[in-house]
């Protein structure tokens, strides 16, 4: 029972539920099938999930406990407490317990609008519906009813409801595919396998039932890509590894069913392990505030303890002469014991330089620059009907701070889309549209698509705007042909013909679907294929190849081939790589077509398009013959058998006959080169937290532009030891920076200026333009803690950072780093659920809402639809959130040290008696009516310049990133001409009035006549400073401003008339005070001077420093008012286009081991139909092929899931000029 209740007490603290042990005691995990009572034993969590941070009952304790973290709310609290002490306090305690009940429950209402989403989203996971195998049944249980142990069915396009171990399937030999967007970004399939003793259960259900195998493996952990186990069942031992799990998130992909046991559930799973806690987020500038409070606190303690003081001795000295008038106790006699009270009562009185209302001020302000955001209709997607949401309220100023995105690729940066867009055959290229003078023309949605009608089998959805090269298949050209024939052929796609003519491909990576499809609607159809034989319609005929060999790809040798016999019998291996490994294997009779083509790739690559180069070659039947027994004895080897196959592949590899080059488009989303190339303007450092691979990362790198050639260096660091990725960090380090300079570094800067200083030497020390590429597993070292400061500081030294294969853990640890060392904002956006938790470690946390589901947009601080709109969010919204919550706060600041330190100066003069300058009532509705709507009006609406010239000129963003518009400095800087303005007020005013007299003759200098010159002086100072404050005036500015003014000698006449008088005669007891003071030319003169005095000097210093020493807002703010007649100018950025020399442009986000799956059959359903239906069967191959097939069935049949990348290499590139000098000089001056 105890445990339940602090659970609900703590829900949102990590991980940890009473259900599981404590992180560390598990060392081992126990878990035995279909046995419930046995399981439960251990405590393992349940699958149910919480992200929301409370409960009903725990909601107001924790909410208030938050709150009251807020410095200003307790102290706002003691001063109630005090209040409520008659002896000291000189206002009435509704002036504090009002505005104090409005803050926390504005708030309170927002937490628990935004937790009550969480529960939702936590609710509709939860009551997801799985088939769960029990008392040897299948029967419907929610997600949140799984334990560990049970038995599941998963059917095709479901999602994995926990960490499971695969027992069985319906393809054949236990294999399952599946989608691992929500773990790792990649849309592409992964294959996984049973083992061969459990995939005999199949789907029977009583083999199942009976099934009670126990697996003993790792405890749980966020280790994606790892899986250690063993599996013991009838009395033998089976190792259990990754290939056998289905992770929780991952989605069946092409499999009809799947039986697997919960081996972790719920928060336990390896996703849920990935993702950070909800965390508790903070602008910057509160901190600030709570800072300030203190201070505030101080100064006020100090202001206490003189005017006590003085109360003491004036007690002492004059006091005591009318001790015999006043009916005082006795305690009250002590001169000290009066000064402890007064000391109190000055605490209440002056309590007003941190107002209640200013917190209240700023949610609202806060929650109007959220509905900004909201209503923004240039960051509204009409294709999805997607607006932008501001999810939380209280992160708006800091979205104009932000120093670091952390972005993630696939989804944010890419449409995840590869679209088949050039290629480059027998030294002509297509895809390019002309017009009628030969001028290349740009393609848009509305060129004229190719007409594909001519194929019956074409895909609809397949466009493409260059006709030739449909006439050069028409007109059979043999080169064309053999072109997409290698397209159709030389790749691992399923076909899947769910209805006649309606095909569908199921490809391991993107770039195959592309091809393939390519292939298709220009008349080379793949259309089926099995172990042996791959069938195609070439221009509408059957046409059937015997498929001899598969030899697969990997990262080492970046290409694939296969081995084909056609119909005329002819032997023919078709080749496709990266340019630069197939370039290396041609023939020396195909150079002038090589130096073309390889023009060609150069051009494409310069566009951002991904290439690969297509070759073939004829094959001596009696070669073949030779080197198939060859690969039969290799591929029996024992020992170093992938090495032997290497070398036997790269033996028949050689001697290619070059046929062209393709280029393929991975869709980046609209508008993202011109979107970084703005916010790097704007010195926004852009990482690319990425889990593809590194070409495919690097390859997206160039199309956005953030990756160029004229950098001086890129550096790749993939060391597979810590050693090695020292070594390779150092280097980077030095190469940057000179063995001179390498034990530089800007982490050790203390103050933010002086870390901008010293980093803007540094950046003048290191002129040129560097990359730094990481790999996943040198990442994993270069976290460790004696390689972390090296990491950052080669990070921060680079113009770009991309880490690839990194895990959703490494994500939140790298954003962890730049926050813990960098006094920086951060800012991490993604939209898959790997990109959560860095979403959660970030300051701000931008979700997109994409393709890979709404995981990253339940877990942000804001969401739109397209990562153009992040430019908007930050450079527009931001920038004016920022700009006007410093405003507001400055202004703030101001008006209330100079309402409340007049009291001050009136203590010399009063005995030190506590007593207060302006009526009771003016001093409750001076912040509540007198000045609230200027104030807010000018935090709401105020804009420097407007949103054309923001994005026109980023580097306006650069005060927010410096912290200059509100900060210590600017704080004593506002509070000082507070302070000078109060010392105004009260001694004008006093002065005037010493010796003046009405127009009758009689005295003014009464006490009421006093207060009510110095409150209206006050009121129209303050009024006359938001306006010289206020940039954009609007119609709710004036009537704010003007109506304040009406409204405060409204009340001021209302509050001294009869009327009121007669209605309440002992609260409003001064009647005609204001008329007959106000009537006097004398007072109108005091209020003047007092204006004059207070006004002119801000007036004159602001006119100096914008005509001597002006900003960069206050130039562009001149530019504005200069164009403004020629109405409002569109942003004129150019397009971003790259140039490239770059020779390879290679990128294949494919897999090795599926040429194996293939040619062993594993993959292939058993049909009904035999090989010998197809045409063009040879019986006498087919038997040397199935021989070599057997051999081949040996090998391991699962999918590496990882890929190896070549190490120790730094690959690096350079250029005489930069060609963007012209675009950031006119940027940036």
């Amino acid at each position: 029972m105890a445990q339940r209740w602090l659970w609900m007490l703590v829900p949102w603290r990590g991980f940890w539920n009473p259900r599981s042990k404590a992180p560390g005691q598990e060392e081992e995990r126990h878990v035995k099938a279909n046995d419930r009572d046995y399981n439960e034993r251990f405590s393992y969590a349940d699958n149910h999930i919480k992200t929301a941070k409370y409960t009903f009952y725990t909601f107001l304790p924790i909410n208030l406990f938050e709150q009251f973290q807020r410095f200003a709310n307790a102290y706002f609290l003691v001063l109630l407490i005090l209040q409520l002490i008659p002896e000291i306090s000189s206002l009435s305690w509704f002036t504090t317990i009002v505005p104090l009940v409005m803050v926390l429950t504005i708030t309170a209402v927002k937490d628990a609008t935004d937790d009550y989403f969480r529960h939702k989203s936590d609710q509709q996971v939860n009551t997801r519906q799985s088939q769960v195998l029990i008392k040897g049944k299948i029967q419907n249980e929610k997600w949140m009813n799984v334990r560990v142990g049970d038995i599941i069915k998963l059917e095709n396009n479901q999602f994995v409801a926990a960490d499971v171990l695969l027992l069985s399937s319906s393809e054949p030999y236990g294999l399952c595919y599946i989608e691992t967007a929500e773990l790792d970004g990649e849309t592409n399939l992964k294959v996984r396998q049973a083992l061969t003793v459990t995939s005999d259960l199949g789907a029977d259900v009583a083999k199942l039932a009976d099934f009670n195998g126990e697996v003993v493996c790792e405890p749980p952990n966020n280790k994606l890509d790892k899986f250690i186990g063993t599996l013991y069942w009838r009395d033998n031992k089976y190792p259990l590894d990754n290939e056998k799990m289905l992770l929780r998130g991952c989605i069946l992909r092409n499999t009809e069913w799947c039986f697997g046991m919960v081996i972790f559930a719920g928060l336990q799973t390896k996703l849920m392990q990935n993702c950070g806690r909800t965390k508790f987020k903070r602008t910057s500038i509160d901190r600030l505030m709570n800072t300030l409070v203190l201070w505030i606190f101080g100064f006020l303690i100090c202001m206490g303890i003189i005017l006590a003081i003085g109360n003491t001795i004036w007690e002492q000295r004059v006091g005591r002469n009318f001790w015999v008038y006043l009916l005082w106790d006795e305690l009250l006699s002590s001169a000290v014991f009066s000064g402890f009270l007064t000391f109190w009562s000055y605490i209440i009185i002056l309590n007003t330089v941190v107002p209640i209302s200013l917190y209240v001020s700023v949610e609202v302000l806060r929650l109007g620059h959220s509905y900004f955001i909201n209503w923004d209709r240039k960051m509204y997607y009409s294709r999805k009907d997607t607006p932008a949401e501001a999810r939380t309220t209280t992160l708006n100023e800091e979205l104009g701070q932000v120093e670091f995105i952390f972005s993630d690729k696939t989804g944010t940066l890419t449409q995840n889309i590869m679209v088949f867009s050039k290629c480059s055959i027998n030294g002509n290229t297509y895809g390019d549209v002309y017009d009628e003078f030969g001028h290349k023309l740009d393609i848009t949605e509305k060129t004229p698509c190719v007409d594909f009608s001519f194929n019956p089998l074409m895909d609809r959805k397949f466009r493409f705007h260059d006709s030739s090269l449909v006439e050069a298949i028409k007109l059979e050209e043999p080169l064309v042909q053999e072109f997409f024939r290698l397209l159709a052929l030389c790749h691992t796609v399923m076909p899947e013909e769910r209805n006649e003519g309606e095909l569908v491909y199921q490809a391991q990576s993107p770039d195959e679907g592309a091809l393939v499809t390519a292939a298709r609607n220009f008349g080379f159809v793949f259309r089926a294929r099995t172990p042996e034989t791959i069938t195609l319609y070439e221009m509408g005929q059957p046409v059937t190849y015997q498929l001899l060999a598969i030899l697969d790809f990997n990262n080492v040798r970046k290409r694939m081939s296969v081995i084909v016999r056609n119909p005329k019998g002819q032997l023919k291996l078709y080749s496709k790589g990266a340019d630069t490994i197939i370039f290396d294997r041609l023939d020396p009779s195909n150079e002038e077509l090589m130096y073309t083509t390889s023009e060609h790739l150069n051009e494409f690559a310069g566009e951002g398009l991904r290439t690969l180069a297509l070759a073939y070659k004829d094959l001596d039947e009696d070669m073949f013959d030779e080197w198939m027994k060859k690969l039969l004895f290799a591929s029996a080897a024992l020992e170093n058998r992938e090495e032997r196959l290497g070398a036997l592949y790269e033996e028949i590899e050689q001697g290619l006959m070059l046929l062209g080059a393709t280029a393929i488009e991975d869709k980046l989303q609209e508008g993202v080169p011109e979107t970084i190339s703005c916010l790097t303007l704007a010195n926004i450092k852009i990482w690319v937290l990425t889990g593809d691979k590194l070409e495919t990362a690097m390859n997206i790198g160039y199309s956005c532009n953030m990756l160029r050639d004229d950098m001086n260096e890129v550096f790749i660091i993939s060391g597979h030891t810590m050693l090695e990725v020292q070594q390779e960090l150092k280097n980077a380090k030095e190469r940057i920076m000179g063995p001179s300079r390498e034990r530089f570094s800007s982490s050790q800067d203390v103050g933010k200026t002086d870390m901008y200083a010293s980093d803007s030497v540094f950046e003048e020390t290191v002129i040129a333009e560097y990359a730094l590429i990481i790999n996943g597993h040198s990442l994993a070292h270069a976290l460790e803690a004696d390689l972390e400061q090296i990491l950052l500081d080669v990070a921060c030294l680079c113009k770009t950072v991309i880490c690839c294969r990194v895990t959703p853990l490494q994500k939140a640890q790298v954003v962890e780093l730049v926050k813990r060392h960098k006094r920086a904002v951060t800012l991490a956006i993604g939209d898959g659920a790997n990109d959560v938790s860095m979403i959660k470690t970030a300051h701000i946390g931008v979700g997109i809402s994409g393709q890979e589901g709404m995981q990253a947009v339940l877990a942000s601080d804001y969401s739109f639809a397209q990562f153009r709109y992040l430019q908007r969010l930050l450079l527009v919204h931001g920038r004016w959130s920022y700009h006007r919550m410093c405003n507001f706060l400055c202004y703030f600041f101001y008006k209330n040290f100079a309402f409340t330190l007049v009291h001050f100066w009136f203590g010399f003069l009063c005995g030190f008696s506590a007593q207060t300058v302006y009526d009771q009532w003016f001093i409750t509705l001076f912040n509540i009516v007198y000045t609230s709507l200027p104030v807010l009006a000018m935090g709401v609406f105020d804009q420097d310049v407007n949103e054309q010239y923001s994005l026109r000129y980023p580097n306006l963003y650069r005060p927010g990133q410096l912290n200059l518009l509100f900060n210590k400095r600017k704080f004593f800087t506002c509070t000082l001409q507070g302070v000078c303005t109060s010392f105004v007020l009260f001694f004008i005013p006093y002065g005037a009035f010493l010796c003046a007299v009405r127009d009758d003759g009689s005295h003014i200098s009464d006490q009421q006549s006093f207060a009510v010159t110095i409150a209206t002086s006050l009121v129209i100072v303050v009024s006359v400073q938001i306006g010289l404050d206020t940039n954009y005036w609007t119609a709710v500015n004036h009537f704010f401003i003007w109506g304040s003014l009406a409204v405060y000698f409204a009340i001021l006449f209302a509050m001294n008339s009869d009327g009121i008088f007669r209605i309440f005669p002992s609260q409003f007891p001064f009647v005609g005070t204001a008329r007959n003071t106000l009537n006097q030319k004398s007072v109108w003169l005091v209020i003047l001077l007092i204006t004059v005095v207070c006004i002119m000097p801000v007036v004159a210093m602001r006119f100096l420093k914008t005509d001597l020493h002006p900003t960069q807002t206050d130039k562009v703010r001149l530019l504005q008012q200069a164009t403004r007649r020629q109405g409002p100018q569109e942003q004129n950025l150019r397009r971003v286009r790259r140039t490239s020399s770059r020779r390879s442009a290679y990128a294949f986000a494919h897999q090795q081991g599926y040429g194996e799956l293939i040619t062993s059959g594993k993959n292939m359903k058993v049909h009904t139909s035999s090989t010998s239906a197809f045409p063009g069967s040879s019986p006498g191959r087919t038997h040397s092929s199935g021989n070599w097939i057997e051999n081949m069935l040996k090998k391991r049949g699962a999918v590496e899931a990882e890929d190896t990348t070549d190490s120790g290499v730094t690959e690096h590139t350079r250029a005489d000029e930069r060609s963007e000098n012209s675009l950031e000089t006119l940027y940036t001056h």
